[in-house]
């Protein structure tokens, strides 16, 4: 009996040591998954895992880097901020809180535009004066009451502080061959004086605290149809204007640190514009790098021509400096909507026959995911959202050029509506932070989206986005670590995997 006894004892031991070796041999990612869905998650922390054993696999690859991110955010424009000033304190401190406190968005890049755009109560100009070579009529009055309160309160509010490109519309239209706000080109002979008013708009912004990260030449220099404010500028006309009147000026004046970006309008146009930039040495040395919007189409993100401009110039900036969904008047309080193929651009009625593929109905939330993971996994390094507020008619804008933004109000009402938008966007600014590295995913699942970045911290953030009407389980792979993860159907979801701590 003795004997018999020893062996079931050996076999109980034998087996605890067979179950700690396959417990130790399995390893489990620990992550935290936030998801926003068709379904109702608004960047809802997910915490039941997939049980399905999937043989769909997400591996991470840390040790393929590529570009290091400069940010996530929006624009301020005076529309926003004169609805924000029309607005009850508490519901205008939510809305600042959301886009830029740590338990918010967490924005770190922005947008604002240099005297009026489209998305201004009226047309201004920093220079009213014709003639005026000294600038000596400049000043920013007209940004105190609303735009400069809304950039200072947004940096109160922001722990890590937030970058900020600033965009001119047009010149003052004196210095047009058109003498007016919308269209023309400016005039050679004003070259050196617009160059100084980018300089004193500098100057003037920085002694209201305000620092200014970035600049571009001007907004859309291919023009918007002579809708709204604009300018015109060929290539080589605005290469030449940087490199030989805009960045000596500022490195002049001292502001030679403030990032030039060139172009600043759709895809489709980028060779030629890279081509004229970087052509050498001197006509790249003032350019910062290169400034994109998403208006080409409303499904295509145009990799090659983003592949094409970071090849161009691979230790250059580019940024995403404008997307919104335009043309269109927002849905006021119907999360569905932002989920479904109903939305049209500018394109659904405008566009050239041979264009009119690129612009079908669409569903936001989709084309937000999409265009962003797209540009991330294609050198893109910043992404920036249009108005961050706008009302019920998609306004207020002088042109009445309505369309969304991730955040819509009632003034009257005093009623605030986060639309999808909001946490479409919050899913790549609060957890993928400025100084991440892109890094390489290999993605088994074709139909879902996928990119991921490393942290400054050392987290790993990775956002998927699944478009289908299923479903999906798949197992994100870290190294020799494994997690089961299930996205709903219709949804976009990060997931975040914390800083190993030792």
């Amino acid at each position: 009996m003795k004997t018999i006894r020893y062996s079931i004892l050996a076999l109980l031991i034998f087996t605890v040591m067979s179950c700690n070796s396959e417990k130790k041999e399995s390893k489990n990612l620990n992550v935290e998954v936030y998801e926003t869905s068709e379904s109702g998650n608004n960047l809802t922390r997910i915490t039941e895992f997939s049980k399905v054993d999937s043989s769909a696999v997400i591996k991470l690859l840390p040790e393929q880097k590529f570009q290091t991110i400069t940010g996530f955010g929006g624009s301020f424009t005076e529309s926003s901020a004169y609805l924000l000033n029309k607005l009850s304190k508490r519901n205008r401190d939510t809305i600042l809180q959301a886009y830029f406190a740590e338990d918010g968005a967490r924005y770190s890049l922005t947008r604002t535009h240099i005297a009026s755009c489209d998305f201004s109560l009226n047309n201004y100009t920093y220079a009213p004066e014709a003639d005026d070579m000294e600038l000596k009529s400049f000043n920013i009055e007209e940004d105190r009451d609303d735009l400069i309160p809304m950039i200072k309160d947004a940096q109160a509010i922001s722990q890590d502080g937030f970058k900020i490109i600033s965009s001119p519309w047009s010149s003052p239209p004196w210095m047009k061959d058109n003498k007016a706000y919308v269209g023309g080109k400016l005039l050679p002979k004003y070259y050196d004086v617009f160059a100084l008013y980018f300089s004193k708009y500098l100057e003037a912004y920085k002694a209201e605290g305000i620092d200014i990260w970035g600049l571009t030449p001007v907004n859309e220099p291919h023009g918007n149809g002579n809708n709204w404010e604009s300018m015109h500028f060929s290539p080589e006309e605005e290469t030449d204007f940087v490199q030989n009147h805009l960045g000596p000026k500022l490195e002049a004046d001292g502001f030679g640190k403030v990032n030039i970006l060139g172009y600043d309008q759709n895809r489709a146009g980028l060779n030629e514009w890279v081509d004229a930039m970087f052509k050498d040495e001197a006509s790249s040395k003032y350019f910062a790098g290169t400034a994109i919007h998403w208006y080409e189409s409303t499904f295509d993100y145009l990799p090659e021509a983003l592949q094409y401009a970071h090849n161009k110039a691979p230790n250059k900036y580019l940024i995403e400096t404008e997307g919104c969904v335009d043309s269109e008047i927002p849905k006021w309080e119907d999360d569905a909507w932002y989920w479904k193929k109903e939305a049209t651009d500018w394109g659904w009625d405008w566009a050239s026959p041979e264009d009119k593929h690129l612009h079908p109905k669409y569903a936001p939330v989709n084309r937000y995911a999409r265009d962003i993971i797209g540009c991330l996994n294609n050198w893109v390094d910043g992404w920036v959202d249009w108005n961050m507020v706008l009302d019920k008619q998609g306004g207020p804008n002088w042109f009445e050029n309505w369309c969304v933004a991730p955040v819509i109000v009632d003034p009257v009402a005093d009623e605030v509506y986060f639309t999808p938008l909001y946490y479409t966007m919050a899913h790549f600014s609060k957890y993928i932070r400025p100084g991440a590295e892109v890094i390489g995913v290999e993605n088994a699942d074709a139909d879902l989206m996928v990119t991921a970045a490393k942290n400054p911290d050392g987290s790993i953030a990775v956002v998927l986005f699944n478009e289908g009407k299923m479903s999906k389980d798949f197992t994100l792979m870290l190294g020799e670590e494994t997690v089961k993860v299930k996205i709903n159907q219709q949804a976009i979801q990060t997931i975040l995997i914390p800083t190993k701590t030792k």
